[in-house]
């Protein structure tokens, strides 16, 4: 669509967007006065977010306003420039305040303009960089470290050996009185959904450390053996905090497990980490909807089983005879209530979390979090998202993921509170909690954001105490996050992408740097980024181009262990060298452009991301090939839609036999849906916009090729589509 110039927007065009008249001849008296006080188009724009923006406005007037501000601007036009004055209250400007010429000598000069030389410092500098991070972090050891970084010099482990000598327990560090926090600031904030007229529940940290402490204790009770791998597979909700923290306190080792997953993906997770113990939930309850968890868990032939009620103080269902019931397991420490669990502290490179990201070969990749991986989440919140005492963070997602445990970390280390939904994040019920629990920090994924915008389901909540947004796990699209910025009167959305395997962001956004829409704009503190060329060696530092990712091999809180497959073959093994080094596989492809920002577009191997949910094309064509018997071969590739945004899936299907009615065709889909839903994950859905969509079909080797489009979602599915009717992209 094109837009006027904003000096050509009329009356009749404010009208014909459904603005009455008073209201337009208001909006056009303001948007005269900031045009002619404004002498660049960001500025323009920035009056214009704060003066005249607001939610109540049609969603196609901020469009007008953005895109004719922007007309003749080129590409990367910021959507958010920072504020000296609030710049120089974050945590990195309060330091930078504090610390700059130290580290930048004569060249700092104010924390915006010299964030970018304090970025490649923390690089070049990473004994200096870490030990002042960690020192602002409060992290307590119960032995220092030697060094903040041992590099390896045999080859055999390029990332070195981060904090050596270093012995620490993260969840102690989650439970201190650090930053000046008293026992009595609230850590938790949550709703359960169907309870959206009460109040906001609380939990304070003296609550909190008591039931971490006496969950400690009756896990020392179930006398497993020291480092037990113990499972958690239910919703993140209370009571999973707790059992989480208590499970790293008491020097156990979480395997986490997405309550979504079928019973044949928890099993495998079981078999690959061999979890001693699993906690999970009696059933999911989902609006009117009861899902049947534990009844997964039993048919997944899962080891000892600790049941938690989703209502009540009673399970729904009676435990196979080996289980416990939360409260039975809480009755083995009875005795030990407000007794401080002393928590066991273990080396630095030492397991505290077994997550799993998907591979390529059909088994999911088991990444070992090490003591150190939840300072990297913490470090990441505390200079991207400028986390901090006083914030309340909310978050939708689940510690099967790698963004549970992150939440857990980045909220409690940085001393801020985080904020639970235990419901549907995709309904005005949601909107509601984050109104009411006075978020300050909401993270998101942009098929949410979708769901949210085509539902106009936050409308009528107060979002203004939202200082800025995360968004994580898609590619986002510019219209819909200029729409997510327009509900809390144009905050930020800071972008931030990495991996389990990382333990936060190698490439994220900044508080102190102007931010464009589906963009990043910089490398995460501490890492250094590398964009392959078409020879397979790195591009010249901020040439502009497209390519796969690489990273710098140092990498603080990154994997350096697989517990099923070789770490460096992964990562390692084929990569270019820089500067001798040799540099870490990531696996995304993509852009530095002219301006200096980054943007996505998509995988570069056979991993696809669907709903915020990293699957690898082979899981899904090993369940389709399988469906049915007249199916030779499926492929399944993630394609991102010409706008931007999630990736959607389609699946082309060769068959045996070159007839197939429009009946069997439609027979196939509802076996995929069902067999996907079944094997792989409840959430997946395979979607077609167009019922009568018609697929296309060619010859080779003798058989016809139909091309299906389905839509493959990990929390909603999207309604959008990017074929055209015969089928060509």
């Amino acid at each position: 669509m094109a837009y006027k110039s904003l000096n050509s927007i009329t009356r009749s065009d404010l009208e014909a967007l459904g603005i009455s008249g008073d209201v337009s001849e208001k909006l056009l008296k303001d948007l005269n006065e900031i045009i002619h006080s404004s002498s660049t188009p960001p500025e323009t724009w920035i009056q214009i977010s704060r003066r005249i923006l607001h939610p109540n406005l049609p969603f196609s007037f901020h469009q007008m306003m953005y895109y004719g501000c922007y007309k003749d601007f080129g590409p990367d036009p910021p959507a958010w420039l920072p504020d000296p004055k609030v710049a120089s209250l974050t945590n990195v400007g309060k330091l930078l305040e504090r610390r700059g010429k130290e580290f930048l000598g004569e060249n700092y000069k104010n924390s915006i303009s010299s964030f970018s030389s304090f970025q490649e410092f923390s690089v070049s500098n990473p004994e200096v960089y870490w030990r002042t991070v960690l020192e602002e972090l409060n992290i307590v050891f119960s032995v220092p470290p030697k060094c903040i970084l041992e590099k390896d010099t045999s080859g055999d482990n390029p990332g070195g050996t981060w904090l050596p000598g270093a012995y620490l327990n993260p969840a102690r560090n989650c439970l201190n009185n650090g930053f000046k926090r008293r026992l009595d600031d609230i850590v938790i904030r949550w709703r359960d959904e169907g309870s959206d007229d009460l109040p906001v529940n609380t939990m304070t940290l003296l609550e909190l450390r008591s039931q971490v402490w006496l969950a400690a204790h009756a896990l020392s009770a179930l006398d497993l053996e020291e480092e037990s791998a113990i499972a958690v597979d239910m919703p993140m909700n209370v009571e999973s905090v707790i059992i989480y923290l208590a499970i790293v306190l008491a020097g156990y080792v979480v395997v986490s497990i997405a309550d979504s997953f079928s019973p044949r993906e928890i099993s495998t997770r079981l078999k690959i980490s061999k979890a001693k113990a699993i906690f999970t939930q009696d059933v999911i309850i989902r609006g009117d909807k009861s899902i049947p968890l534990y009844r997964r868990v039993i048919d997944a032939e899962a080891p000892l089983a600790i049941v938690v009620p989703a209502r009540g103080s009673s399970c729904r269902m009676k435990l196979r005879e080996k289980d416990l019931s939360w409260n039975n397991f809480l009755g083995k420490a009875r005795n030990l209530r407000g007794v401080e669990y002393v928590a066991v502290e273990k080396p630095a490179g030492a397991y505290t979390n077994i997550l799993f990201s998907s591979g390529t070969t059909g088994e999911p990749k088991a990444i070992p979090w090490t003591n150190i991986s939840p300072l990297k989440s913490a470090a990441d919140a505390w200079c991207h998202l400028d986390v901090h005492r006083g914030d309340v963070v909310a978050w939708p997602t689940n510690l099967g993921w790698m963004m549970g445990p992150w939440l857990v970390y980045a909220s409690l280390i940085n001393g801020a509170c985080m904020a639970l939904y235990n419901g549907s994040p995709l309904g005005p019920t949601f909107a509601k909690f984050v109104q009411d629990a006075e978020v300050t920090v909401l993270g998101v994924i942009p098929s949410i954001v979708r769901t949210w915008q085509n539902s106009n389901s936050t409308s009528g909540y107060d979002w203004s105490r939202i200082r800025c947004f995360g968004s994580t796990g898609e590619a986002s699209n510019i219209d819909e996050y200029l729409w997510l910025m327009g509900r809390a009167h144009y905050k930020p959305v800071i972008e931030y992408c990495g991996g389990t395997e990382i333990g936060g962001s190698f490439i994220s956004g900044s508080l102190l740097q102007p931010q464009s829409l589906a963009a990043f704009s910089t490398a995460v503190m501490g890492c250094k980024l590398f964009i392959l060329g078409e020879d397979g060696n790195p591009i010249p530092p901020y040439a502009a181009g497209v390519g796969e990712l690489a990273l710098c091999p140092h990498m603080f809180g990154a994997s350096s262990t697989l517990l099923n497959g070789n770490h460096f073959k992964v990562y390692f093994q084929g990569m270019p060298t820089f500067q001798g080094q040799i540099l870490r596989r990531h696996g995304d492809l993509f852009e530095r452009t002219s301006k200096g920002y980054y943007r996505a577009h998509g995988r570069a191997d056979d991993t696809m991301n669907l709903g915020g949910i990293k699957v690898g094309s082979i899981e899904i064509e090993r369940v389709c090939n399988s469906v049915d018997d007249s199916v030779l071969e499926t492929a399944a590739i993630g394609v991102p839609p010409p706008s931007g945004g999630p990736e959607q899936l389609v699946i082309a299907v060769v068959f045996k036999s070159p007839e197939i009615s429009n009946h069997d065709l439609n027979l196939l889909k509802k076996s995929f849906n069902s067999e996907i839903q079944k094997k792989l994950n409840p959430l997946f859905k395979v979607y077609n916009k167009n019922k009568t969509q018609e697929s296309s079909s060619c010859c080779v080797a003798n058989v016809n090729v139909y091309v299906c489009v389905f839509h493959l979602a990990g929390i909603i599915c999207c309604d959008s589509t990017f074929f055209t009717k015969d089928g060509h992209k």
